[in-house]
């Protein structure tokens, strides 16, 4: 007799054990996490998964992007209920972002297959490659939903130079196998994914569990401000072209168009500053600097856009100075999907856990999987906001909430 499906749980021993040894790979003397996308840190991290599903009796699958699934009631043809996330890290990283939400998806089918509850559709979870960007976008995810393409493949490369084609070919995977990993869109009934909330506001309210409404999306640009580099002792202050003094205009002026033209989930932020010629004797003649905007809404975004190249042509008018940008990335926002959020809604429910709609402030697998399938997250929360450092941490009793929020929303999903 199958058991009663209000009554399923995660086994917390089993999960804790999975988050502590996971945690202890690529682990450095600093106390952060090194695995980097097909690093040695990250290749260690995949083996240990793939044992632990081959463990669990589940079968195992990876395609030609190194996304690793894990598979329960797996039939070819049917639309399956997919959860999970990545395990590669940033560099110094914590243990939890991304590792959770593969981790706990895994555990969730560990369960599921031994309560041998009837399932109408398959359920897989998930570990997607290189999350975190170290070749430039979202590898796995993106190769999973149709967005990766040769020319792609050919110049996707890390920040030292390295190609995405030789790390993968440095373990025996050819990268353009890739090409080949795309899923269609009736292949996937749903996503859901778990994560830290990598932010303050869960932490803060003292909620175990967000509901998340919408993923932000962003743009972020490189900005050129440039006037004359002069003698700091003898250029009299009216006779300047000051390129930082542009700048830090600007900067000021932030605030306001957020008021203006955004909505109270926009944010923006100037976190990289270069003054040229870089003297303390030399009014610089050069700032170049980053500016990343985020907001919940595909028409706010454009407006801020709008608005911010707008102030920034008034002000290097004003001050004599030449203006340029790059757009060196952008993100469309995604609001979650009502088939998952229902889910998600009746599990908090079911359980008796106290949640609250949430907003993400940070891109995800989620986002691009959106593209081809009904998507959604749960968030559980991050102590004092902290994530991407060896001080990323999120209490016991809030993992297993989560953990139990999933395990149930797939039951839903896939029941």
């Amino acid at each position: 007799i199958p058991m009663s499906t209000d009554n399923l749980r995660i086994d917390a021993e089993r999960l804790r054990t999975d988050i502590d040894q996971l945690a202890s790979i690529g682990r450095r003397e600093d106390q952060g996490i090194y695995r980097m996308a097909f690093s040695d840190g990250d290749m260690q991290a995949r083996d240990w998964l793939m044992q632990r599903i081959n463990d669990a009796g589940l079968s195992l699958y990876q395609d030609g992007a190194a996304n690793i699934h894990a598979r329960l009631g797996w039939r070819e043809g049917v639309a399956s209920v997919m959860a999970g996330s990545h395990i590669d890290t940033v560099p110094g990283a914590g243990h939890l972002d991304g590792a959770l939400g593969v981790l706990c998806a895994l555990e969730a089918l560990r369960v599921l297959k031994e309560a041998g509850t009837g399932l109408k559709r398959p359920v897989e979870a998930i570990a997607f490659s290189d999350e975190e960007g170290r070749f430039g976008g979202l590898f796995g995810s993106q190769a999973l939903a149709g967005q990766v393409t040769p020319g792609y493949l050919h110049s996707a490369r890390d920040l030292n130079g390295v190609t995405l084609v030789d790390a993968m070919a440095a373990h025996g995977m050819d990268a353009r196998a890739a090409l080949h990993a795309q899923r269609t869109a009736d292949s996937i009934h749903a996503y859901v994914e778990l994560h830290i909330e990598q932010g303050p506001v869960l932490d803060r309210q003292g909620v175990s569990v967000g509901i998340v409404d919408a993923i932000t999306g962003l743009f972020k640009w490189q900005a050129t401000l440039t006037g004359t580099a002069n003698h700091a002792g003898t250029t009299p202050m009216n006779m300047r072209t000051d390129a930082f003094q542009g700048l830090t205009e600007f900067a000021t002026q932030i605030d306001r168009v957020l008021e203006e033209h955004g909505s109270p989930a926009s944010v923006a932020t100037i976190g990289r500053v270069e003054l040229l010629p870089g003297a303390a004797n030399v009014v610089p003649g050069q700032a170049v600097f980053s500016l990343d905007v985020r907001d919940t809404d595909a028409s706010t975004l454009a407006r801020l856009g709008e608005s911010l190249q707008r102030t920034l042509a008034a002000i290097a008018r004003r001050r004599g100075l030449m203006f340029e940008y790059e757009v060196l990335s952008e993100i469309a926002p995604v609001p979650c999907a009502p088939l998952v959020l229902d889910a998600v809604e009746q599990s908090v429910e079911t359980l008796g856990i106290e949640a609250t709609h949430i907003n993400s402030g940070a891109a995800h697998d989620a986002q691009v999987i959106a593209s081809i399938a009904p998507a959604g997250m749960i968030f559980v929360p991050s102590k004092e906001g902290r994530s991407h450092s060896a001080a990323e941490w999120t209490a016991w009793n809030d993992i297993e909430a989560g953990a139990n929020v999933l395990l149930h929303t797939l039951q839903r999903l896939a029941g």
